[in-house]
């Protein structure tokens, strides 16, 4: 599985959850890394980690079955790597786990520059022996930009750690808010629209008595400390950075919010449901809809739109019943995306296409297997 780091993310996190679930008596599963850094570079055994500045001379010494690449711009550097290797390649996994349409309109404001590195990525995708996206409407998107048919796009929900999600969720926290509070949790980006949440916040009276926590780091940080401070909410909003336990906060919390303008997935829902926190999420593309049965487990609102979470926060934090209603349903739909049952779906996928390689069983590399975690031992 290739990254560019384990960096503090959601593909960081489902990358390491898949590490550990997958069925490790039959796959020897391996992490490559383009930097070897990253907040969770601790919560894996080193032998499991290769690390190397380029991708074609990763895949050359290790000599994997399979190689799956996560998101965008790592797809696109596999991608290359395995062209140059041409027949030899091992079998590639085209992994997209977000809005490549808004990734790529991110990247550049220019309409020609939009058209060439949309052409690009299509290329690329196109030359995988497997497409797989995080969300089903995430797929559908890929197959009518990349004119394939329907169902050419695999389909793997993000897996959560219910059961360490459960325990660390009691822990005390660090430095608890002295009020009852909101919570979200991203990197402080334009992708997460935190800007409009803060909107939202100041504007809604049923959160007049309440705090927001905002947990993460990113490049806005200082904007939005700004635009804090410009409406006044430097005493109601806390921004306490990243967290190695979130779930403490989600578990305490009035109402988690997902505020982002695009997505692929949204692992922070699944995480909050799990916790037991009623779920205020933008319905955006893609994946908080296919977590989330709008008004039985969890509130969606238009995305990119401060005036329609601030409504969405005044009708759950002023319907107590109805919030605890969603809690609870929406605890109970979590469970579907628990680890071992999305771990069970790639392990069969990994064994699958592994069938089809034409690569000698001698081509695998002679080394002992990396030392991975025992089973059921928590990612510290």
């Amino acid at each position: 599985m290739i990254l560019g780091a384990l960096d503090g993310g959601g593909a960081e996190r489902v990358a390491l959850n898949i590490l550990e679930g997958c069925d490790t008596d039959q796959l020897d599963i391996r992490l490559g890394l383009l930097r070897h850094d990253g907040r969770y570079l601790g919560d894996v055994d080193r032998d499991a980690v290769a690390a190397a500045t380029d991708v074609l001379g990763m895949v050359r010494e290790v000599r994997p079955d399979l190689v799956m690449s996560f998101g965008m711009g790592i797809n696109l550097l596999v991608g290359l790597a395995m062209k140059r290797l041409g027949r030899r390649r091992p079998i590639w996994i085209c992994r997209e786990d977000s809005n490549t349409d808004a990734e790529i309109a991110n990247l550049t404001s220019s309409r020609i520059g939009r058209s060439l590195v949309a052409a690009v990525v299509a290329y690329a995708y196109k030359s995988a022996d497997a497409l797989l996206s995080v969300s089903g409407d995430l797929a559908r998107r890929l197959e009518t930009r990349l004119g394939l048919p329907a169902g050419a796009v695999r389909v793997i929900h993000n897996p959560i750690q219910a059961s360490r999600i459960a325990a660390e969720a009691a822990a005390p926290l660090p430095d608890p808010p002295a009020r009852p509070f909101i919570v979200t949790a991203g990197r402080l980006t334009r992708q997460k629209g935190q800007d409009r949440l803060i909107a939202a916040f100041a504007a809604s009276e049923a959160a007049r008595e309440l705090d927001l926590v905002i947990l993460g780091e990113g490049p806005l940080e200082r904007e939005l400390r700004m635009q804090v401070d410009k409406l006044g909410l430097s005493d109601r909003v806390l921004m306490p950075g990243f967290q190695t336990n979130p779930w403490a906060w989600f578990s305490r919390a009035e109402l988690f919010v997902l505020s982002s303008r695009w997505e692929g997935f949204g692992n922070v829902i699944a995480e909050a449901m799990a916790c037991g926190a009623p779920v205020l999420a933008a319905d955006c593309d893609f994946g908080p809809r296919e977590q989330i049965v709008h008004g039985e487990t969890g509130w969606l609102v238009a995305p990119d739109d401060a005036e329609a979470l601030r409504t969405g926060l005044d009708r759950l934090l002023g319907d107590a019943a109805l919030a605890a209603r969603l809690a609870a349903r929406g605890q109970a739909r979590s469970a579907r995306f628990d680890v071992q049952p999305v771990s069970e779906a790639y392990t069969g996928l990994f064994l699958e296409l592994a069938a089809r390689s034409p690569r000698p069983r001698s081509s695998r590399p002679t080394a002992p297997a990396p030392r991975f975690l025992e089973r059921g031992a928590e990612l510290r």
